[in-house]
């Protein structure tokens, strides 16, 4: 059963030029956590009120709207203090919550993996342990609506010191687990295996991507947060180069700083990557923005000195011959009608190529087994037997640290 929510935003000198996009995406997430908007009312104003946000009228006309259209819940587009929640709830007689809220129930729905179960019921606990004053009639919603999915009631109308003891084991817990993906993290960077990571605003066609290069068959819709949990794959180039692709959340707008600090790990997962695939809906109307958000959050990150290829999605909802790409380097594909994927394949090679060092080995007629392993640590474009010396000539591309490019030195010095 969906929820019936009105949408509430103010367009504030500071806002005004996004205000539009950002409106559009609460009801984009509104929809994702399943409620039914009823109604949308946005206010203009030099700056936010400061008790009730849009200012004792509006409150008051939100009330007369919230029983106009029999709404069970009411979302704002801003961060609400504690006290501006209970103030405006008390006077609409219905819940109120705000974008942060409303975000970490997706991230409650979405999360598959422990330590992504662990990093929302922690960034939830932490937002709403200032807030258990006065929430009483929204938190003891038996239905358990949009807001209020993850920790459930009984956690947090409990005291404050249970919650505050959760949050240190929550913690204690996820340093362990993030030790465990440190080492697997390193164990994947010291075998010379090529990585790369996907990056970009949610929604943009990660996972998408992600299943057209690797067959991954992971869970993909037009849906704000798809994916939460990081998902690497194997992906063998058309050559026979093994590499690694991991799938991450997806960036947005104002993301809240207990997201940021409690999907760290997540979103690290792409820190020691080889290249960044960064995927752009190449149709939003609001490109530049997203792009924007996600170049900041990677500066955030200490991640923008990563090689990035850009990768401009949904071809297929554009016009190709004016469009104009912002971010280079760049291919311009469609992921959902499968248009494109060579081209994609060999951006991607091109870019791995620029990274690596190229190299020429000499192979024994009877090292088969070096041969064959070659051709899945490295990218190799051309194997001649000379027939003459009995040997392959190979030509590739390879890390700087591989078997190969030291074999190389070697039969130079010699």
């Amino acid at each position: 059963m969906s929820e019936r929510v009105i949408l509430v935003g103010v367009e504030t000198d500071e806002t005004k030029y996004n205000f539009l996009e950002s409106m559009h995406e609460l009801a984009g997430l509104t929809k994702t956590a399943h409620g039914e908007i009823v109604f949308s009312l946005t206010q203009k104003r030099p700056r936010i009120d400061r008790q009730t946000i849009i200012g004792k009228g509006k409150v008051e006309e939100l009330a007369q709207l919230v029983d106009a259209h029999e709404a069970e819940l009411v979302i704002f587009n801003h961060a609400l203090t504690p006290r501006q929640s209970q103030t405006i709830e008390e006077r609409v007689g219905v819940p109120v919550i705000d974008r942060i809220q409303l975000i970490l129930d997706i991230f409650a729905q979405r999360a598959r993996s422990k330590e992504g179960k662990l990093q929302v019921e922690l960034a939830q606990l932490e937002y709403l342990l200032p807030r258990l004053t006065g929430q009483g009639q929204s938190l003891s919603r038996l239905g358990g609506g949009i807001g209020t999915r993850g920790p459930g009631e009984t956690k947090l109308e409990t005291d404050r010191r249970h919650i505050r003891r959760r949050v240190s084991a929550i913690k204690k817990e996820v340093k362990e687990v993030e030790a465990h993906r440190e080492r697997s993290r390193q164990k994947r960077q010291q075998s010379s295996v090529f990585q790369m990571g996907l990056i970009g605003y949610t929604n943009a066609g990660k996972s998408t991507i992600l299943n057209l290069l690797t067959n991954a068959d992971t869970y993909s819709e037009d849906q704000l947060f798809a994916t939460l949990d990081p998902l690497t794959k194997r992906w063998h180039l058309p050559q026979g180069m093994e590499t690694t692709i991991t799938d991450t959340v997806g960036f947005i707008q104002d993301l809240p700083t207990q997201l940021v600090d409690a999907f760290q790990s997540t979103l690290e997962e792409s820190r020691g990557m080889d290249l960044l695939l960064h995927i752009v809906d190449a149709s939003a109307e609001d490109r530049q923005q997203q792009e924007k958000t996600v170049n900041d959050l990677l500066k955030d990150l200490h991640m923008e000195t990563i090689p990035m290829l850009t990768i401009y999605n949904k071809a297929d909802r554009i016009d190709e011959f004016t469009f104009t790409p912002t971010l280079f380097p760049s291919v311009l594909i469609s992921a959902k009608t499968n248009r494109g994927k060579e081209l994609l394949e060999d951006s991607i090679k091109q870019e791995i190529m620029n990274l690596l060092e190229p190299y020429i080995v000499t192979l024994n007629a009877d090292e088969g087994q070096a041969l064959s392993e070659m051709k899945r640590e490295t990218l190799v474009l051309s194997e001649t037997f000379d027939e003459e010396n009995e040997h392959y000539i190979v030509r590739g591309f390879a890390k700087k640290n591989s078997l190969w490019i030291r074999r190389m030195d070697d039969e130079l010095d010699n």
